[in-house]
């Protein structure tokens, strides 16, 4: 793996069911709740970077994420990975989340308020 590599600390993101509304027949959009979501995962990057890079990542990605639930409840693994991935995407971290090739998320013990550490590397070519 190259050196190009970005390490974050998150909020803790909504489920899919909060993340999305349908509001009519075949259309579904991103909730008050998502965009308010999207709207902390840029704000974090742009504390952490200093301001969003005009130069996202453009390589193959790993992306690992270890999560920290606020509270004991069941919670699906899977379920928080689209609102992390497109929150970073208009983060501008990366172009696309399509350029993932390696994802891993493993789950920590509980700790309130909840957030999520996401390391997001280049991928070097062999």
């Amino acid at each position: 793996m190259s050196a190009n590599s970005f390490e974050i600390t998150l909020p803790f993101p909504p489920s899919m069911n909060g993340y999305w509304r349908s509001i009519g027949p075949g259309r579904v959009i991103i909730s008050k709740r998502g965009r308010e979501y999207r709207e902390e995962v840029i704000y974090a990057c742009i504390v952490e970077r200093g301001a969003i890079k005009s130069d996202p990542m453009e390589g193959r990605l790993a992306v690992t994420i270890e999560a920290i639930a606020p509270d004991k409840r069941r919670r699906d693994l899977d379920n928080m990975l689209k609102a992390i991935l497109d929150s970073l995407e208009h983060a501008k971290v990366y172009e696309n989340d399509s350029q993932i090739d390696d994802l891993h998320i493993t789950r920590l013990p509980p700790d309130k308020p909840g957030s999520v550490i996401v390391t997001v590397t280049e991928i070097e070519d062999e």
